[in-house]
């Protein structure tokens, strides 16, 4: 078997990785380049979309299905395989992207091509593409999220997709790999351990309770899927602990997801799924509202506090948050917790820093206050890695920027050669 990355060499975006092998061409997610790289999605591949078997894909986020519409719209007319949660919280990614898009580099009719060619296939469920054989199983970082285990040519192969964090509530933990002769990993917080979890609700709980008690708002801009969900179950899980105040869910996508949660039960923790046996939806805390129009978005900003208010974008690219934010960032009364990533020389950093801030053609002093929850992170951390990585001879690093995948390589090498499994050098295998 040849794997052949296509994306996510040394950065976080654009998976996109062939495998061959058993006669078989098979693509492992198809995902776009965000952020700085995104001009990158209007170049070629770099392989031959027509020639291809097969495509599976690991979970939904964009970086990892982003790119789909373009594979078909450059002729691929074969299935696309994933778990029936994953293929529904596509849709619903790929159509917001589209009406996002400055440079569209798909159209409508490609989605509608896309879909027509989704198949599902569930977790340990046998998949058999000429010689190869390939198995879906449990990642843990979005609801239906999986890693990918291929088998041919007397090899095993596996692909992490995206591992999420252990420690969380909302989602079942990762499943170990099995012993494979080749792991591509993907190694986004290689250089560190996240803060234990509970520790993290409790300072967020905190915070929640310190900013409603004195009438102010809350703002949390969020992603919309997995991570405002995650904040609203624990608002749910606490709520008797917290003052009273309503919850806005400003995000017609947000919304979106959330309507399709009690459809996925099945990709959820056992805790979950214990909820809504009982009658109840843990993701629809007390107070909650679902703010759809702009006309209603623009009502929260000229009204009294205290109230939470949930919106995106998670990274402060553009959305609602920023209407939020504008209106409420100077009065020392509000706060803005952050529980994603924030990107180097962003707004968000510049916020974090207490830095002003031009915000929608306004230049704002950070009066509010201002904290970052890390531990939040849907992704496994630096000791989650490792353990998930233990029993593998020869691992290849990708999904990550490149000093932590240089990090994750080190300790790598170094359990390895405690462990007589080999010598790697600093740097190998990324």
């Amino acid at each position: 078997m040849r794997i052949t990355p296509y994306g996510a060499s040394r950065t976080v975006t654009g998976s996109c990785h062939l495998l061959e092998g058993g006669g078989a061409r098979v693509l492992l997610d198809c995902g776009m380049y965000q952020g700085a790289e995104e001009e990158r999605n209007l170049e070629a591949f770099g392989f031959d979309p027509k020639g291809l078997d097969a495509v599976l894909v690991s979970h939904a986020h964009l970086d990892h299905v982003g790119r789909l519409p373009k594979l078909f719209r450059e002729g691929y007319q074969g299935p696309v395989y994933a778990t029936q949660a994953t293929i529904l919280l596509m849709e619903i990614i790929l159509e917001d992207a589209l009406k996002l898009m400055e440079e569209p580099f798909f159209e409508a009719r490609d989605l509608e091509r896309l879909y027509a060619h989704l198949r599902p296939l569930e977790y340990q469920e046998a998949l058999r593409i000429k010689g190869l054989e390939l198995r879906l199983q449990v990642a843990g970082h979005l609801p239906g999220s999986a890693f990918i285990v291929a088998e041919g040519e007397g090899r095993r192969f596996v692909y992490s997709g995206d591992l999420g964090n252990r420690e969380k509530v909302v989602l079942p933990d990762p499943e170990p790999p099995p012993q494979a002769d080749l792991v591509l990993s993907e190694g986004t917080y290689g250089d560190r351990p996240h803060r234990p979890f509970r520790a993290t609700v409790e300072e967020f709980l905190g915070i929640l309770d310190q900013t409603l008690s004195r009438g102010g708002k809350v703002y949390i801009p969020s992603f919309a899927v997995e991570r405002a969900q995650e904040v609203l179950f624990h608002l749910f899980e606490n709520q008797t602990r917290l003052p009273r105040a309503p919850v806005y869910l400003d995000s017609p996508m947000a919304n979106r997801v959330s309507a399709l949660y009690p459809r996925l039960l099945p990709y959820f923790s056992p805790e979950v799924q214990a909820y809504f046996h009982q009658g109840e939806n843990p993701f629809e805390p007390r107070g909650l509202y679902h703010v759809e129009s702009v006309e209603e978005s623009k009502k929260l900003n000229r009204a009294e506090g205290p109230m939470v208010i949930l919106a995106g974008s998670g990274m402060l690219s553009g959305g609602r948050i920023l209407h939020h934010l504008k209106h409420g960032l100077s009065d020392p009364r509000n706060a803005v917790v952050f529980v994603g990533y924030q990107p180097r020389g962003g707004l968000g950093e510049r916020i974090i820093r207490k830095e002003p801030v031009r915000i929608l053609g306004e230049v704002l002093e950070v009066r509010a206050e201002v904290h970052t929850l890390g531990g939040f992170s849907g992704h496994a951390g630096q000791d989650e890695l490792l353990d998930w990585l233990q029993d593998q001879s020869r691992v290849l690093l990708v999904h990550g920027e490149e000093e932590k995948l240089l990090e994750l390589s080190r300790l790598l090498a170094l359990r390895k050669q405690e462990a007589g499994l080999g010598n790697w050098g600093q740097g190998e295998g990324v």
